[in-house]
């Protein structure tokens, strides 16, 4: 025997009397302009056996752009890394190239911490 899922993904009332069902993606945050985020890049490793990661922090948007620019980050430093919690994390020490990087696609960026 299997069971449907409803068109409500589980929903049972909403109090909204605007809710319409199967509208989620209306919540996903637009991504502002390069120029109007304001990015920070510093390095990390604390709770990574010592080894180096480069955080980029403050990006605001969809998650998809996140995973982009994550993405062309570690391409153009030739590493790995992932996209999480709003960060993107690049192995390595590479706070100046990131930050040069980014600058040269219009984000504002600061380094920050030690």
């Amino acid at each position: 025997m299997s069971k449907k899922k409803s068109s409500s993904g589980g929903l049972v009332f909403s109090t909204n009397p605007d809710f319409i069902p199967g509208g989620e993606d209306e919540f996903l945050e637009e991504t502002p302009a390069p120029n109007q985020q304001d990015l920070r890049v510093m390095h990390d490793r604390k709770q990574r056996n010592g080894k180096t990661v480069t955080i980029v922090k403050g990006f605001i948007g969809h998650p998809d752009d996140l995973k982009e620019l994550g993405k062309l980050l570690k391409n153009k430093c030739g590493v790995g890394g992932t996209t999480k919690d709003g960060e993107i994390l690049i192995q390595g020490e590479f706070a100046d190239k990131i930050l040069q990087i980014l600058l040269n696609e219009g984000y504002k960026v600061k380094k920050s911490g030690g």
